[in-house]
């Protein structure tokens, strides 16, 4: 036991001094990945996007439609930068990308509300720049509903209905709206944290099958089974124990910035979070071990299998698109990915605060992921001995 933990010792030393002499292994397993988890959580500070420009175009200028405008400017996601005339020129504005929307009141809006003709209110949006356009939409759309409700409010006060009988009128049926898990709807709180871990679990599954394979490439896979003293599991488990510290560390660093600084919910406590966060990176070192396996000494075909892969994941975890509603192979093929399993624990856990027993089947899914190359050693030991390297 001694000898085999001095072994892993020695490999592992020998990594690090790797690490340190090509600064591209710092880039990829450092700098990148918290390059991103800064980008994403300063993006979305906010929760999402506010305050995006949109133009009026109110051709009828009355107190009604002013005052509709007015309600538009102070809506959270809609920032009113420009008042137009006419339609041209909002066109024109938006064409140049100054403006993601354009909200038209053609002439005689109010006395055709007044006089109950159903006027029609238009808006526009540039689709090409799809997260502004739809919440500007929204914000929109929203507001036509809220002033068509104001004008038949108006009109019912005018023939002397009281205000007790025109709310039932208004709003026969009033809506209770309380969200689960995300109570400010913050966007944020779903896409930051299972964007940022599955960047990372893509960065790992790429760099793992190029540390392997980068002993192929300089031709000393020899040089490190001899190291592990023959022993396969030995040699892998020192090649990749520097990296397991360093993800895990990476890992629970944005884990503390998610739920200790950026305040996001987490009813199961930091510690069982950072224990999936574990497992997650354990789990995504075994698939791309498991890839570079398959493709034992080609390495080109591995890093772009474990890309390919870790790729789909973003698609098919289930936070962006639910699984359930996908086609049945599709929901078989989600069961392959890791990032599913962190999205359902992460969901089950930190959003609602089940408890773990729940998501048994997503733990067991984890690990088997990181025990995937157990199967396959023997394929690899055979590649350490006689397998060259492949171009």
């Amino acid at each position: 036991m001694l000898d085999i933990l001095k072994r892993t010792f020695l490999i592992g030393e020998r990594e690090l001094r790797a690490f340190l002499s090509r600064p591209i292994f710092l880039i990829c397993m450092i700098v990148a990945p918290l390059f991103f988890m800064i980008l994403f959580t300063s993006m979305m500070n906010s929760g999402l996007p506010t305050k995006l420009p949109a133009a009026v175009v109110d051709e009828d200028n009355t107190h009604v439609t002013r005052g509709i405008v007015r309600i538009l400017g102070s809506m959270q996601e809609t920032e009113i930068v420009a008042h137009y005339n006419d339609f041209t020129s909002a066109r024109k504005a938006m064409q140049r990308g100054e403006i993601y929307a354009i909200f038209r009141i053609p002439r005689g809006t109010t006395h055709a509300a007044l006089t109950s003709r159903q006027p029609k209110i238009s808006f526009y949006t540039n689709d090409s720049y799809y997260v502004a356009a739809s919440l500007l939409m929204k914000d929109m759309r929203k507001l036509s509903e809220l002033s068509g409700m104001a004008i038949t409010r108006e009109t019912l006060s005018a023939k002397g209905v009281n205000e007790r009988a025109i709310m039932p009128i208004l709003q026969p049926i009033v809506i209770e709206s309380h969200p689960l898990g995300n109570p400010y709807l913050n966007y944020s709180v779903v896409l930051t944290n299972l964007l940022v871990p599955g960047i990372f679990m893509l960065v790992i599954l790429i760099t793992t099958s190029y540390v392997m394979g980068i002993e192929w490439k300089r031709g000393r896979q020899k040089e490190l089974l001899d190291m592990a003293g023959g022993n396969a599991l030995v040699a892998v488990w020192g090649k990749l124990l520097p990296q397991t510290m360093l993800y895990t560390l990476l890992m629970w660093f944005a884990q503390a910035i998610f739920y200790m600084y950026l305040d996001f919910p987490c009813e199961c406590g930091i510690e069982r979070m950072m224990l999936w966060g574990f497992m997650a990176v354990i789990a995504s070192q075994g698939l791309g071990l498991f890839f570079f396996e398959v493709f034992v000494g080609e390495m080109r075909f591995a890093m772009s299998a474990c890309s390919l892969w870790g790729v789909l994941s973003f698609s098919l975890a289930g936070f962006s698109f639910p699984v359930s509603a996908m086609q049945l192979p599709l929901q078989w093929l989600a069961n392959l990915f890791p990032l599913h399993h962190y999205f359902l624990l992460y969901e089950a856990q930190a959003l609602n605060g089940y408890p773990a027993m729940y998501e048994w089947k997503s733990i067991l899914a984890l690990l088997g992921f990181s025990l995937l190359p157990l199967l396959f050693l023997p394929r690899l030991k055979d590649g350490f001995l006689n397998k060259e390297y492949v171009p």
